[in-house]
Order: C-alpha cells, then sequence, then structure tokens
C-alpha cells in the first residue's frame, strides 16, 4: 500500500467499511465556505441535464482542454469544469507545497468542490495523472461518484522490472532537468512527446501553450508527483464502474498499461482508440465521445 492520506468526505463511513485498510482518516474535508472552494479552484458549472460530469484535467493544463469535448456534452449534462491550483484562473495565493506535496492534496479538491456544489453521483472524468486523481477521489469519497472514465489513465509512469509504465528513470530527469533551465523548450518538447509525429502539429502547440501558462515554479512540484506518483496499489479498490480510454501508441501510457490496469481494477471496462499519442480529447474528441456515450449508456 502506498502513503496517500486523503481526508475523507461526510460519506467516510461508508468509505471506511468498505476499504479497511486504506490509509484514509474521517475528518471532514471542509474548512473553507463553499464559495472560497469555489474561487480557489476556479469552478464552473453549466450544460442540461439531470446527470453531472466533472471533469479533472491532465497536469500543466486547464479547464480549457476540455473545449473539443464540452459543447457536445453540454447538451446532455451538467458539467463541472474546474483548474488546479497553480493553472488556469485558480487562486495562486492558495497554493501551499505541504497540501500539494503528493495527490492527496489535488484529491481533497476534488472532493471539496464536489461537498461545496453538494453533488451526488458524479460521472467523473479524468485525463492521464488527472485520472489517478480521480481514481483516488472514488476511493476517498465514494458517495460522490457513479462512474469513473479515465482517459489515457495511468497508475505509475516509470519502468520497472516487472512493470512497463513508459518512461525510464532517466528519461523523467532529463526532462524534469530541462523544465527547471527553460521551461518554454521543455514545454514544446513535452507536448511533441505527447501528441506524437502522426497528430496535427498545431495540437502540440495547443499543448505546449497550456503548459506555458501554468505557473512555472508550482508546473516543477506537479511534474515530479506526476511522473513519481505511484498509484498501482490503489486501483483495486475503486469502488465504480470504470471505463479506460487508452490510445494506439501513446509513450506515456502504453498498452501494457492499459492491461494492467484492466486486470486490476474491480469493474473495469477497456476502450483502445485508433488514434495516436496521448491526447485523446484533443486528437480525437469524436471518438472519445463515443467511447464515453457507449460506456454510460449501458
Amino acid at each position: 500500500m502506498s502513503s496517500f492520506t486523503i481526508p475523507l468526505a461526510s460519506c467516510s463511513d461508508k468509505a471506511a467499511n468498505q476499504f479497511p485498510d486504506l490509509p484514509y482518516h474521517a475528518d471532514s474535508v471542509v474548512a473553507l465556505p463553499a464559495s472560497a472552494i469555489l474561487k480557489r479552484n476556479n469552478v464552473r458549472m453549466f450544460g442540461t441535464g439531470e446527470q453531472v460530469m466533472m471533469l479533472c484535467n491532465g497536469f500543466g493544463c486547464s479547464q480549457h482542454i476540455w473545449g473539443r469535448l464540452t459543447t457536445a456534452l453540454s447538451t446532455r449534462y451538467r458539467l463541472v469544469l474546474f483548474d488546479y491550483v497553480g493553472t488556469g484562473g485558480s487562486d495562486l495565493a492558495a497554493y501551499h507545497p505541504e497540501r500539494y506535496a503528493t495527490l492527496a492534496g489535488y484529491v481533497q479538491d476534488v472532493v471539496e468542490i464536489c461537498q461545496a456544489l453538494e453533488l451526488r453521483n458524479v460521472v467523473l472524468v479524468g485525463h492521464s495523472i488527472g485520472a489517478s486523481i480521480a481514481m483516488l477521489a472514488t476511493i476517498a469519497a465514494p458517495c460522490h461518484f457513479s462512474h469513473l472514465i479515465a482517459l489515457a489513465a495511468s497508475p505509475y509512469f516509470l519502468i520497472e522490472d516487472d512493470y512497463y509504465g513508459g518512461f525510464s528513470k532517466e528519461d523523467v530527469e532529463q526532462l524534469l532537468g530541462l523544465m527547471k533551465v527553460d521551461h518554454d523548450s521543455w514545454a514544446n518538447l513535452f507536448a511533441n512527446l505527447l501528441l506524437g509525429a502522426e497528430n496535427d502539429a498545431l495540437l502540440s502547440k495547443e499543448l505546449a501553450q497550456h503548459f506555458c501558462n501554468a505557473d512555472s515554479s508550482i508546473a516543477q512540484q506537479f511534474a515530479h508527483i506526476t511522473f513519481l506518483s505511484d498509484c498501482r496499489a490503489e486501483t483495486a479498490y475503486v469502488p465504480i464502474p470504470t471505463l479506460l480510454v487508452q490510445c494506439s501508441q501513446d509513450i506515456a501510457a502504453p498498452a501494457e498499461v492499459g492491461d494492467y490496469l484492466l486486470a486490476h481494477i474491480p469493474q473495469a471496462t477497456l476502450v483502445t482508440l485508433g488514434t495516436t499519442g496521448h491526447c485523446p480529447h484533443l486528437s480525437a474528441p469524436l471518438e472519445t465521445l463515443n467511447a464515453m456515450e457507449n460506456f454510460l449508456a449501458r
């Protein structure tokens, strides 16, 4: 079991009974007024329909990364979009390195947003590290969520003897080193790496711009957490039906990772799209929407 310690929401008794050996405690996570929580994370809620869908961005991105999906989704769902502290329109003054030293701080933000809006039965969508944050949120506060959709998910991005996560430790060290020296060069390199050569170069430029817009010091800490967090032990505790949407030829979440998650998440379904790269909501929005709708229609 890894060392994530995530305070539980008001449904903590249910989670504690279902997963007694998880390292979570039952304190209420809401310490701020609802209005302060919504301002901190620049929360927006819009769309029609009774079902709520909440979207968790990947590393370094703001909620605008979902633009190719939200027009269609907003005709059927009430969408909840937000920014991680340090990105987009979030409150930079709310960033405290101790709170965000692990994924637990970001998970806590997700749960607090759900509490502030009094949400239940939410379809939670996450991309990349956002999928890990979403996964941990469903474990920490299961009363808020009904389904999990994980786009290009990976519980651990590193390669080990018995696990192929995509990146060697040397690769990660080089990327993190470049990030400290030249943030803009790193942003362009990493975006090209994630999207791959087969996708439109404009998509890489768009993704790089998201990386460039993030606060550089906060992004560096979040990058360390993203690459080095290991959530593999938690996958067995995901309590709700889960759709894994993987891409072909994804350097950050290769096919081996999709197979690993399918084998370890209890109620998982895996769909592999024809698009390449690590960002299906950018490179193949229609395919991604179809996969999501087919899953939720069942």
